[in-house]
Protein backbone atom coordinates (compact mmCIF):
# COMPACT_ATOMS: atom_id res chain seq x y z
CA UNK A 1 0.00 0.00 0.00
CA UNK A 2 1.19 3.50 -0.82
CA UNK A 3 2.36 5.45 2.26
CA UNK A 4 0.23 8.46 1.35
CA UNK A 5 -2.92 6.32 1.14
CA UNK A 6 -2.10 4.68 4.45
CA UNK A 7 -1.63 8.07 6.11
CA UNK A 8 -4.91 9.34 4.70
CA UNK A 9 -6.78 6.26 5.94
CA UNK A 10 -5.37 6.62 9.42
CA UNK A 11 -6.24 10.31 9.69
CA UNK A 12 -9.57 9.56 11.36
CA UNK A 13 -7.81 7.42 13.95
CA UNK A 14 -5.50 10.32 14.73
CA UNK A 15 -8.44 12.70 14.99
CA UNK A 16 -10.10 10.51 17.59
CA UNK A 17 -7.00 10.09 19.71
CA UNK A 18 -5.99 13.74 19.68
CA UNK A 19 -8.98 14.44 21.90
CA UNK A 20 -7.28 12.73 24.82
CA UNK A 21 -5.80 15.66 26.79
CA UNK A 22 -3.66 13.59 29.11
CA UNK A 23 -1.90 12.01 26.15
CA UNK A 24 -1.39 15.41 24.56
CA UNK A 25 0.48 16.56 27.62
CA UNK A 26 2.76 13.54 27.27
CA UNK A 27 3.48 14.48 23.68
CA UNK A 28 4.26 18.06 24.70
CA UNK A 29 6.94 16.71 27.03
CA UNK A 30 8.62 14.95 24.08
CA UNK A 31 8.98 18.08 21.93
CA UNK A 32 12.01 19.40 23.76
CA UNK A 33 13.99 16.14 23.71
CA UNK A 34 16.76 15.86 21.13
CA UNK A 35 18.35 12.77 19.66
CA UNK A 36 21.68 13.51 21.36
CA UNK A 37 20.46 13.85 24.93
CA UNK A 38 17.36 11.68 25.07
CA UNK A 39 17.34 9.22 27.96
CA UNK A 40 14.46 6.71 27.78
CA UNK A 41 12.11 6.69 30.75
CA UNK A 42 11.09 3.06 30.24
CA UNK A 43 13.06 1.40 27.44
CA UNK A 44 16.54 -0.03 27.83
CA UNK A 45 19.06 1.12 25.25
CA UNK A 46 18.46 -1.94 23.06
CA UNK A 47 14.68 -1.62 23.35
CA UNK A 48 14.85 2.08 22.41
CA UNK A 49 16.95 1.26 19.34
CA UNK A 50 14.48 -1.45 18.35
CA UNK A 51 11.46 0.86 18.64
CA UNK A 52 13.30 3.67 16.82
CA UNK A 53 14.17 1.33 13.93
CA UNK A 54 10.62 -0.04 13.87
CA UNK A 55 8.85 3.33 13.73
CA UNK A 56 11.36 4.57 11.16
CA UNK A 57 10.47 1.63 8.90
CA UNK A 58 6.73 2.19 9.41
CA UNK A 59 6.87 5.96 8.76
CA UNK A 60 10.15 6.82 7.02
CA UNK A 61 11.09 10.33 5.99
CA UNK A 62 9.98 11.20 2.44
CA UNK A 63 8.92 14.66 1.32
CA UNK A 64 7.21 14.83 4.72
CA UNK A 65 8.87 14.22 8.10
CA UNK A 66 9.29 10.64 9.28
CA UNK A 67 8.40 9.13 12.64
CA UNK A 68 11.86 9.84 14.05
CA UNK A 69 11.69 13.46 12.91
CA UNK A 70 8.60 14.01 15.07
CA UNK A 71 10.01 11.85 17.89
CA UNK A 72 7.38 9.11 17.79
CA UNK A 73 9.76 6.73 19.58
CA UNK A 74 10.20 9.18 22.47
CA UNK A 75 6.43 9.60 22.69
CA UNK A 76 5.91 5.81 22.82
CA UNK A 77 8.52 5.51 25.57
CA UNK A 78 6.81 8.28 27.57
CA UNK A 79 3.33 6.75 27.18
CA UNK A 80 4.55 3.33 28.35
CA UNK A 81 6.51 4.80 31.27
CA UNK A 82 3.71 7.05 32.50
CA UNK A 83 0.48 5.25 31.65
CA UNK A 84 1.13 1.48 31.56
CA UNK A 85 0.81 -0.50 34.76
CA UNK A 86 3.53 -2.98 35.84
CA UNK A 87 1.87 -5.87 34.02
CA UNK A 88 1.58 -3.85 30.80
CA UNK A 89 5.21 -2.77 31.03
CA UNK A 90 6.36 -6.34 31.66
CA UNK A 91 4.32 -7.51 28.65
CA UNK A 92 5.91 -4.80 26.49
CA UNK A 93 9.41 -5.87 27.53
CA UNK A 94 8.59 -9.51 26.81
CA UNK A 95 7.13 -8.60 23.41
CA UNK A 96 10.18 -6.57 22.37
CA UNK A 97 12.45 -9.43 23.45
CA UNK A 98 10.35 -11.97 21.52
CA UNK A 99 10.34 -9.71 18.44
CA UNK A 100 14.14 -9.42 18.52
CA UNK A 101 14.55 -13.16 19.16
CA UNK A 102 12.44 -13.85 16.06
CA UNK A 103 14.67 -11.50 14.06
CA UNK A 104 17.79 -13.27 15.38
CA UNK A 105 16.49 -16.75 14.60
CA UNK A 106 15.45 -15.83 11.04
CA UNK A 107 18.10 -13.29 10.03
CA UNK A 108 20.89 -13.52 12.60
CA UNK A 109 20.56 -10.12 14.32
CA UNK A 110 18.19 -7.97 16.36
CA UNK A 111 15.83 -5.77 14.34
CA UNK A 112 17.84 -2.53 14.45
CA UNK A 113 20.96 -4.34 13.16
CA UNK A 114 19.21 -5.90 10.16
CA UNK A 115 19.57 -4.53 6.65
CA UNK A 116 16.54 -2.89 5.07
CA UNK A 117 15.50 -5.95 3.03
CA UNK A 118 15.47 -8.17 6.12
CA UNK A 119 13.55 -5.55 8.08
CA UNK A 120 10.96 -5.36 5.32
CA UNK A 121 10.64 -9.17 5.31
CA UNK A 122 10.12 -9.21 9.10
CA UNK A 123 7.49 -6.46 8.92
CA UNK A 124 5.66 -8.12 6.01
CA UNK A 125 5.48 -11.31 8.04
CA UNK A 126 4.30 -9.38 11.13
CA UNK A 127 1.66 -7.56 9.06
CA UNK A 128 0.20 -10.87 7.86
CA UNK A 129 0.27 -12.60 11.25
CA UNK A 130 -0.93 -9.72 13.47
CA UNK A 131 -4.55 -9.38 14.49
CA UNK A 132 -6.54 -6.53 13.00
CA UNK A 133 -8.35 -3.80 14.89
CA UNK A 134 -12.09 -4.40 15.08
CA UNK A 135 -14.66 -1.93 13.86
CA UNK A 136 -15.20 1.17 15.92
CA UNK A 137 -17.40 4.21 16.21
CA UNK A 138 -15.85 7.50 17.34
CA UNK A 139 -12.83 5.72 18.77
CA UNK A 140 -14.81 3.12 20.75
CA UNK A 141 -14.57 -0.52 19.75
CA UNK A 142 -17.69 -2.29 18.55
CA UNK A 143 -17.87 -6.03 19.05
CA UNK A 144 -15.12 -8.43 20.08
CA UNK A 145 -11.48 -7.51 19.48
CA UNK A 146 -8.95 -10.16 18.55
CA UNK A 147 -5.48 -9.82 20.10
CA UNK A 148 -3.52 -7.40 17.91
CA UNK A 149 -0.02 -8.33 19.05
CA UNK A 150 3.19 -6.34 19.44
CA UNK A 151 3.68 -5.20 15.84
CA UNK A 152 0.15 -3.87 15.30
CA UNK A 153 0.24 -2.17 18.71
CA UNK A 154 3.53 -0.40 17.88
CA UNK A 155 2.31 0.54 14.41
CA UNK A 156 -0.83 2.06 15.91
CA UNK A 157 1.14 4.00 18.53
CA UNK A 158 3.63 5.24 15.91
CA UNK A 159 0.82 6.54 13.70
CA UNK A 160 -0.91 8.11 16.70
CA UNK A 161 2.30 9.87 17.79
CA UNK A 162 2.97 10.95 14.21
CA UNK A 163 -0.40 12.57 13.59
CA UNK A 164 -0.61 14.24 16.99
CA UNK A 165 2.82 15.85 16.71
CA UNK A 166 3.09 19.61 16.43
CA UNK A 167 5.17 19.31 13.26
CA UNK A 168 2.47 17.33 11.44
CA UNK A 169 -0.41 19.35 12.87
CA UNK A 170 0.96 22.74 11.93
CA UNK A 171 3.22 22.16 8.94
CA UNK A 172 1.89 19.16 7.01
CA UNK A 173 -1.83 18.81 7.69
CA UNK A 174 -4.20 21.72 7.12
CA UNK A 175 -4.24 23.80 10.28
CA UNK A 176 -6.38 26.76 11.26
CA UNK A 177 -6.25 27.64 14.97
CA UNK A 178 -9.27 29.94 14.48
CA UNK A 179 -11.62 28.07 12.13
CA UNK A 180 -13.78 30.03 9.72
CA UNK A 181 -17.34 29.45 8.58
CA UNK A 182 -18.87 25.98 8.42
CA UNK A 183 -19.02 24.74 4.81
CA UNK A 184 -20.97 21.47 4.73
CA UNK A 185 -20.96 20.91 0.97
CA UNK A 186 -17.48 21.93 -0.10
CA UNK A 187 -16.13 19.80 -2.99
CA UNK A 188 -13.39 17.40 -1.89
CA UNK A 189 -11.06 18.78 -4.57
CA UNK A 190 -11.08 22.13 -2.74
CA UNK A 191 -10.36 20.66 0.70
CA UNK A 192 -6.68 19.78 0.09
CA UNK A 193 -4.81 18.06 2.92
CA UNK A 194 -6.59 16.29 5.75
CA UNK A 195 -7.25 18.73 8.60
CA UNK A 196 -5.38 18.81 11.88
CA UNK A 197 -7.60 19.24 14.95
Amino acid sequence: MDRRKALRKTGLFAGATILMPSMLSLFESCKSETRLDWQPLFFTGEEAKTIAALVDMILPRTDTPGALDVKSDIFIDTVIAKSYDKEGQDDMRANITAFNENCKSKYGAVFYNLNEDDRIAILNEAEKSSGKFGKGVWGAGVGPQEPIGFYRSMKSMAIWAYFTSEEMGENVLNYDPIPGAYEPCKPLSEVGNRWSL
